[in-house]
């Protein structure tokens, strides 16, 4: 049975969290593999709104197993506060339907507490972090000096990866003017978060191939973007992780073998939250258009998303870089009523054309857009879910988008509601 990577191919928030859930009813196991609670999925469900930043999005469908890979940086806390809001919403939750990575590694207070501090004292430019301690938790794994979901079982364990974190962490405090952590209060809200952790703590990797192995449909759920990637985004304004379809397997436990399909999510226009470099930005009355139109808020921080015509550059080379099978193209109705549309074909840098950005910063912040324009439509696209119910010039668009990114579309999607799909080609046909 075919398996589906799912991944953001821009700045995030392309509307990944409907087209998961609209491919989570053909799946048997919804995977998260990157990332923490600083991304935000936003489901409308039969008039319902669900607000996710770290459960899966598989969890609000019944009979689906829902699992957080090592490759997830867990905060605890926010983790029974999500699962508490959703069971208020009637989503049953529990060992059975929800599995959490052994070695996956906690976000812990101190780990927010340092990234807001570094924020808000940089002397140099902002990355535009949201403050809730990813960056941190991510230094601690690669430093070998995480607390992870598996250390909670035995005190023993986990008082000496606390100290052995510790030894790092209050000498950066001194740093920072900030004062010692303590360890004792730190180790005892761990002590009692455990009990509510653990009983959903698993070998994924294990669970997983077993799954593969018996014929199991698996969904791998990114979050963010391909452009926010810790390698290929646009660095330093990034998240922490590797945001690229080939961290679907690093992330779960499974080999590069398991990925038979990779969706690359990605928005009729272009939207960004936060700081770094924006080729395509509009700061006139269409990028304001856009911005209402698209309701382009964060689900997680409710910062401003700033927003440009489509980029194909961008989406072009995150294609390349994920291995993108195909693309769900989302909110091309936010695009009706506009005369004339634009899309970024590529960049002038000092004069010179390329047709890809620059690695380097400088470079990054100097190109600039060259555009081709398209004619618009009038006509509603909104809850369109066959071709026959789209305008011709939308039709256009969505082909030339096609031929510039070098990648076919798969899905359409027309509005927040899930069944506002139109199905080109199905990601899971074996």
């Amino acid at each position: 049975m075919a398996n589906v990577v799912v991944v953001g191919a821009q700045w995030g928030d392309e509307g990944k969290g409907k087209i998961v859930d609209w491919l989570s009813e053909r799946a048997d196991v919804i995977a998260r593999f990157q990332g923490g609670h600083n991304a935000g999925h936003t489901l409308v469900i039969d008039g319902k709104v669900f607000k996710l930043s770290l459960l899966p999005s598989g969890i609000v469908r019944g009979g689906k197993l829902s699992v957080i890979g090592n490759g997830v940086v867990l905060d605890p806390w926010h983790l029974v506060k999500e699962i508490a809001q959703l069971r208020s919403q009637g989503v049953e939750i529990s060992p059975e339907t929800l599995m959490i990575a052994e070695n996956a590694p906690l976000i812990l207070p101190i780990h927010g507490e340092l990234d807001r501090a570094r924020e808000d004292q940089s002397a140099v430019a902002k990355i535009g972090t949201t403050g809730r301690g990813i960056g941190p938790a991510y230094e601690d794994k690669v430093g070998r000096r995480s607390v992870r979901v598996a250390d909670l079982a035995d005190d023993a364990t986990l008082v000496a990866r606390v100290d052995r974190a510790l030894v790092h962490h209050d000498a950066l405090r001194r740093g920072l003017g900030l004062e010692p952590v303590d360890r004792d209060a730190l180790i005892a809200s761990l002590r009692e978060i455990a009990k509510e952790v653990l009983p959903y703590a698993a070998p994924v990797w294990k669970v997983l191939n077993e799954k593969r192995k018996a014929g199991k449909r698996i969904l791998f759920e990114g979050a963010q973007g391909a452009l926010l990637d810790i390698d290929f985004g646009t660095y330093p304004f990034v998240t922490s992780s590797n945001v690229i379809a080939g961290q679907a397997a690093t992330g779960t436990g499974m080999g590069p073998g398991a990925i038979d399909f990779v969706l690359g999510i990605v928005k009729a226009y272009t939207t960004r939250v936060g700081e770094g470099p924006f080729p395509a930005e509009l700061h006139d009355a269409d990028g304001q258009r856009l911005g209402e139109r698209g309701h382009e808020f964060g689900t997680v921080t409710g910062r401003k998303r700033r927003c440009g015509w489509f980029d194909a550059v961008l989406v072009r080379q995150t294609c390349a870089t994920s291995g993108v099978s195909g693309i769900a193209l989302t909110k091309l109705d936010v695009l009706d009523g506009f005369e004339e549309l634009k899309i970024c074909t590529g960049y002038m840098l000092d004069g010179v054309q390329i047709d890809y950005l620059p690695t380097a910063a400088d470079q990054q912040a100097r190109v600039t857009p060259i555009y081709e324009v398209m004619p618009g439509w009038s006509e509603s696209t909104e809850g369109a879910r066959s071709w026959a119910d789209l305008p011709a010039a939308a039709i256009k668009y969505v082909r030339r988008v096609e031929e510039l990114i070098q990648c076919p579309v798969a899905l359409l999607s027309t509005s927040p509601e899930r069944e506002d799909t139109i199905l080109v080609t199905d990601p899971f046909a074996d």
